[in-house]
């Protein structure tokens, strides 16, 4: 069996699939990686001790039974995979319908690191956490830079400088993380979630839990991730909010909904209400961003206000980055391998969870009807 490691085509991505470290997960396979992959994470092709180094993608997808990735393939890297191989990455199949469609054709067991389930077992697995923990990292990281006032209390012989105020919605992993790194760096932090269940958290990190006076439903699906609420609630809860904000110094929004467009909690009358120099950072960006003001992909700045809109802020730490995927991508090949030899067992959650496509069937219900109705409207 041979595994497959490509360079990345996607413009600005900078991760790669398989590190040399991890090469030891892997022993008694063969590993065949395209020259020049690992560069860009800092990982050079001699790094790779023991692996195949392919001239091209042509010559690694023609060998490769098993491809490891990081972004999702388009549908020219679909159409290189060998009928009835296997591909294990992020896919977000929602969002890349054509090439789900063309993996299916090629009979691709695909695998998405986006769907990997919530469950104790597969916390070692937990790709979107060890990206999102370095995006809330960055994120902070940014702030600071931007914002033209120091984070922490100072209290020096010219006088006392006040605490920067730093409001984070969003307290999943990299809201967690941005919460940790901001309060490291002196901020006064202040957090919200739409899911109560989180308020111990965000306090046990030293911030302090905002509340609304709102009452959400059914806030969080049974796999720990936030669901989308009523336009009632949304309206109400950009509100309050928004009030919050114009009071910060720093806002840094997390807030994702699966497979929808993230919902807007910072408006635009938040935006102007806020003090000259305040910064947002919007982690939100890719799903269309969490402030109304947010340009995904750029830097802006409006009504004094800088607002970060990054796309894939791992991909600027790319090293860690890839260290972390790495290790979650081989821990779930290692599942999946016995004796050397696949083993697809479709009774085990943590398999057929994230296993979107195999034998020609679209096994991801989602992506499955998404599909159908894209069929009867070109019909």
């Amino acid at each position: 069996m041979f595994v497959g490691v490509p360079k990345e085509t996607v413009s600005g991505e900078t991760r790669v699939s398989l590190v040399p470290d991890s090469l030891f997960k892997l022993k008694g396979i063969s590993v065949v990686i395209e020259t020049g992959a690992g560069v860009a994470s800092g990982f050079l092709d001699g790094a790779y001790s023991g692996a195949m180094i392919a001239a091209n993608a042509r010559e690694l997808y023609d060998k490769s039974d098993v491809v490891l990735k990081v972004q999702p393939p388009t549908v020219s890297e679909a159409s290189m995979l060998k009928r009835g191989s296997t591909l294990i990455s992020f896919l977000y199949p929602l969002s890349n319908l054509e090439s789900v469609q063309k993996l299916g054709s090629l009979e691709v067991n695909a695998f998405a690191m986006d769907l990997i389930p919530r469950i104790s077992r597969a916390q070692s697995m937990d790709a979107l956490s060890s990206q999102a923990t370095v995006a809330g990292y960055k994120a902070v990281l940014l702030a600071a830079d931007s914002l033209p006032k120091l984070f922490p209390l100072l209290m020096t012989a010219a006088g006392t400088i006040s605490p920067s105020r730093v409001f984070i919605i969003g307290a999943g992993v990299a809201g967690l993380q941005a919460i940790a790194v901001a309060r490291r760096l002196g901020a006064v932090v202040e957090a919200y979630d739409v899911r109560p269940v989180v308020k111990e958290q965000v306090m046990s990190l030293g911030a302090k839990f905002f509340e609304i006076p709102v009452e959400s439903k059914d806030a969080q699906d049974s796999g720990g991730y936030a669901k989308a609420q009523t336009a009632d609630f949304n309206v109400r809860q950009q509100k309050f909010l928004g009030e919050r904000v114009r009071e910060s110094d720093v806002v840094i929004t997390t807030a994702l909904i699966p497979g929808q467009r993230a919902p807007i909690l910072v408006s635009e009358d938040a935006v102007k209400g806020m003090r000259f120099g305040s910064v947002v950072v919007d982690l939100a960006a890719e799903a269309g961003g969490n402030c109304a003001c947010t340009e995904p992909g750029k830097i802006v700045v409006k009504y004094g206000v800088t607002i970060h809109g990054p796309l894939n802020l791992p991909a600027t730490m790319a090293q860690q980055s890839s260290q972390l995927y790495s290790r979650n991508v081989t821990t779930f090949l290692s599942i999946l391998l016995k004796d050397g030899n696949l083993n697809l067992d479709l009774k085990d959650d943590l398999i057929r969870g994230p296993l979107v496509t195999s034998k020609g069937e679209i096994l991801h219900q989602r992506t499955k009807a998404a599909l159908e109705k894209l069929a009867t409207a070109k019909a």
